[in-house]
């Protein structure tokens, strides 16, 4: 089935479309309380009965975070108290979903209401939310080295404080999952964006050997990160079908995802910048808070470090001392949203270019480029440019007539470096059959068009039509190893892992004929893996630039978005636009709309999918999109793009809103006041 048809069209086979004989349905109740001591818990599958913690498995990004401490591992069930609203506490299972959701009558909780810890600022002078701990840090980490004043070679200092408010995946489909345990061994489907993740988290919960559990990626609708964690959800369905020795389905309600899915940003920055009056940055300084939320769990721990070794972006600043602090909360635990830290690092460092610019009065293309560089560099924390950035941000301003247009419109800029999460590389699996070419991928495809570039990768190295060939979801049982799809990743390391296992195809058909055709592979059957390991990094450096106007409504709207970006080698152009327009549209909702609204007792009021400021395609933005093909060090020369104009966006677009309300930007989303307070 075309992917087409599949998506766009919602012929696929997703989680919900899956019925199994004898199957249950799961319902999940869950806590009214950001914070409450459980004093009894009456009926369903609970804590009681299933005392196990559990671990998030995010691949390379949670092996960057550090060690866990096992006080800040979330439980299955909520065991004597509850740490955020939709913390689940029981679980109960029906024969139909109705059926489920009444028998959630069922379940009675004697709760002690406690005081929650619902900000960034509270959880640093609270007392801590887990017992047995000194405070409410979760994570810190100092990156670069401290430097004196003295040291630096500066005529002015400038501090400002910024915020970028959690937001919520909210794909078309939510989670979900089937778990389906018998004859000592467990099959469960998900919707994923890694069956290898799946498949860990469940092997390590349930202590399970590896060989007896199979996980299986049914059509997945979106994810945007939030599919690419591991949820206590699994681990109860995984345990009921064990338990009571039928299939075991749960479906995500669209409440249960803004309440207890993982969301993303929830950033604040303080950040201080030396300066000379030729706009050069001489150092730079500051702290890196995330609202981590109320376990170790999704990206918690990593993101606040992630976003303090970025900071500098494509700037050659000498000196540069970050302090990161991962900060616990009485909230979900955090997770990858689009960009996980990329946009946060660029946000704050394009708005500190921008009052420096302001504050020396010189143009914001001009401060950038006297600070971009001239050759490859290292930043103090540890962030490699492999490229000279100023080049490239020149050839930018041009390719977008910058000179001209901000003259005459109200403009924003941003640059960046986009850090894919290529390492440790990819897989990818290729069987020939009956004259048809089946391929998986270690980086499960959950709307993103991948096929499109499976395609014309296997039409270009097997000379095979494109209608022969078919990406299939993701199967533990058919693929060795493998990581997911993130992190701008799966062009780099999971085309390149498809290139060279269509290298091994080619060779077992000349080893049997001694010399290939497409014909004579067709005619046969032919099976090739490949892990592929990449350790080395494939940074690029990206430009955006957004116009923005007054509406006659009084409020703000973008009038033109312009991307110039690196690509490396670009496999699909179709993927590349599509790409690029649903990631501008994303960072548009950040900016002016998006994000999961708490009150001081941590409840959330964010109630429905209406009211978390996702954005009507009315919203979409005009895009010109051009880039540029410089290749990579990987096999097929390409370069990351998922995540950047997630990153460039909300930055352009503060600068260009900005300059119409007279307003300074530093929070994300703007709020309504902002916007028509003149």
């Amino acid at each position: 089935m075309d992917y087409r048809d599949r998506y766009v069209d919602g012929m696929g086979k997703y989680i919900d479309d899956i019925t199994l004989d004898g199957m249950l349905y799961m319902s999940v109740f869950r806590s009214p309380y950001g914070k409450a001591r459980i004093k009894n818990v009456k009926g369903g599958l609970n804590g009681s009965e299933l005392k196990l913690f559990y671990k998030s498995s995010m691949g390379e990004m949670a092996s960057l975070g550090g060690d866990s401490n096992s006080v800040y591992l979330e439980p299955v069930f909520a065991i004597d108290e509850v740490n955020y609203e939709g913390q689940a506490i029981a679980a109960v299972f029906g024969k139909t979903r109705y059926e489920s959701e009444d028998l959630l009558s069922t379940v009675s909780v004697d709760y002690e209401p406690m005081k929650a810890v619902s900000s960034i600022d509270e959880s640093m002078k609270a007392s801590p939310i887990h017992s047995g701990t000194k405070d409410n840090v979760l994570a810190k980490a100092d990156l670069g080295e401290d430097f004196d004043e003295n040291d630096v070679d500066f005529d002015l200092t400038l501090e400002d404080t910024f915020y970028n408010e959690r937001i919520i995946a909210n794909s078309m489909e939510t989670r979900g999952c089937i778990a389906d345990y018998r004859d000592s061994k467990l099959t469960f489907y998900a919707s994923t964006q890694s069956v290898q993740s799946v498949k860990a988290g469940l092997v390590q919960a349930l202590n399970l050997e590896p060989e007896n559990v199979r996980v299986i990626q049914a059509d997945t609708g979106g994810a945007f990160g939030v599919k690419g964690s591991f949820y206590p959800e699994y681990v109860m369905a995984a345990y009921a079908s064990m338990k009571y020795g039928k299939p075991v389905k749960w479906i995500e309600t669209r409440s249960e995802h803004l309440q207890a899915a993982y969301p993303g940003r929830g950033a604040r920055a303080k950040i201080k910048i030396y300066a000379r009056n030729d706009g050069r940055i001489t150092g730079i300084k500051g702290d890196i808070y995330v609202d981590a939320g109320a376990y170790d769990a999704g990206t918690g721990s990593f993101a606040s470090r992630f976003i303090a070794y970025q900071i500098t972006g494509p700037y050659h600043i000498e000196k540069a001392y970050m302090r990161a602090y991962s900060m616990l909360t009485n909230k979900a635990p955090m997770g990858p949203y689009r960009g996980a830290g990329r946009p946060e690092a660029a946000f704050f460092m394009e708005r500190m270019m921008d009052l420096l610019a302001d504050r020396l009065q010189m143009d914001i293309s001009e401060v950038r480029l006297v600070n971009a560089s001239t050759e490859p560099f290292t930043s103090p924390t540890g962030l490699t440019v492999k490229e000279a950035t100023r080049p490239f941000l020149e050839k930018a301003l041009k390719e977008v007539d910058y000179n001209r247009i901000s003259r005459e419109e109200k403009t924003g800029i941003a640059f960046f470096v986009l850090i894919p999460a290529s390492r440790p590389g990819e897989s990818a699996r290729i069987d020939v059959s009956e004259g048809k070419i089946m391929v998986q991928l270690g980086g499960n495809v959950h709307g993103q068009g991948h096929e499109l570039f499976v395609k014309n990768i296997l039409e270009n190295d097997l000379q095979v039509e494109q209608d022969l060939i078919s990406l299939e979801n993701g199967d533990t049982s058919e693929m060795e190893n493998g990581v997911g799809s993130w992190g701008s990743r799966t062009a780099i390391a999971g085309a390149s892992a498809l290139m060279a296992a269509a290298k091994k195809i080619r060779g077992q058909v000349i080893q049997k004929f001694g010399k290939y055709s497409p014909e004579k592979l067709l005619s046969g059957n032919y099976s090739a893996y490949e892990f592929l390991k990449i350790d080395y990094d494939v940074n690029s450096v990206n430009f955006n630039m957004i116009t923005a106007e007054r509406m006659n409504n009084g409020l703000v709207a973008m009038k033109d978005w312009y991307c110039y970006y690196d690509l490396g080698h670009v496999l699909s152009p179709v993927n590349v636009v599509a790409q690029i327009t649903g990631g501008a549209l994303e960072g548009v909702g950040q900016m002016f709309s998006e994000s999961l609204k708490y009150s001081p007792d941590g409840q959330l009021m964010t109630t429905s999918i209406s009211s978390a400021g996702i954005l009507e395609s009315e919203y979409a933005p005009r895009c010109h999109i051009k880039w540029v093909e410089n290749g990579s060090p990987a096999p097929n020369q390409a370069k990351g793009l998922g995540e950047a104009p997630t990153i460039g966006t909300p930055a352009a677009l503060a600068r260009a809103v900005e300059l119409i309300t007279r307003n300074r930007v530093v929070n994300t989303p703007i709020s309504l006041e902002d916007i028509v307070n003149l």
